[in-house]
C-alpha cells in the first residue's frame, strides 16, 4: 500500500520571481473520476505518461497508486475521456535538502502558484522557504481535481 503525505502552500509571487528552480517540466493532466472518496488521473510529464489513483485525504495523507503508461495512451485517454484538463509548469526546488514541487498553473487556473512537499510521516519536521505564504493543505479548493471543477479564475 502506498501512502502519500504532503503539505501544500501558496507561493509569495514577489519573492518567487527571484527563485531559480533546479529544473522545470511541463505537465498536462485530466481526471477520469473526481469523487471526494477517490480520484483517477491521467498525466503527461514531458515524454512520459502516468495513471494515478488516489484515495480520500485524511489529514495530510491518502492512498496513492501511480503507474507509468505509454505517452500515446495517456494522450489518447486525456483526449477521448476527459474534459477537465489542467496544464501547468512544475518547478523543482531544493531547500534545506528537501525537494519542493512548485506548480505554476495555466489556463483557467493562471495566476495560481502552489508548492508541495512530500513527507515520510505526518509529523516530519521541515523548514519553510521564505518564498512560501499560507499553508493550504487542509483547503480542498487547492486540490488539482477540484481546480478542474472550480478553476482559480472563477473564485
Amino acid at each position: 500500500m502506498a501512502i502519500e503525505i504532503e503539505h501544500k502552500y501558496l507561493v509569495n509571487l514577489d519573492i518567487w520571481k527571484n527563485i531559480i528552480p533546479d529544473k522545470s517540466v511541463e505537465i498536462r493532466q485530466a481526471y477520469l473520476q473526481t469523487d471526494p472518496e477517490k480520484t483517477i488521473r491521467i498525466r503527461t510529464k514531458d515524454k512520459s505518461g502516468f495513471i494515478t489513483i488516489k484515495g480520500k485525504t485524511v489529514g495530510a495523507s491518502r492512498l496513492e497508486f501511480e503507474y507509468e503508461i505509454p505517452i500515446a495512451d495517456a494522450n489518447e485517454l486525456i483526449n477521448a475521456f476527459c474534459s477537465n484538463l489542467i496544464e501547468k509548469t512544475r518547478h523543482i526546488v531544493t531547500h534545506d535538502s528537501n525537494i519542493w514541487e512548485v506548480d505554476e498553473f495555466k489556463g483557467l487556473n493562471e495566476g495560481l502558484i502552489v508548492a508541495e512537499i512530500e513527507l515520510t510521516s505526518e509529523d516530519e519536521k521541515y523548514s519553510i522557504p521564505n518564498w512560501l505564504d499560507k499553508n493550504v493543505t487542509d483547503d480542498p479548493r487547492y486540490t488539482n481535481s477540484n481546480l478542474t471543477i472550480k478553476p482559480f479564475k472563477a473564485w
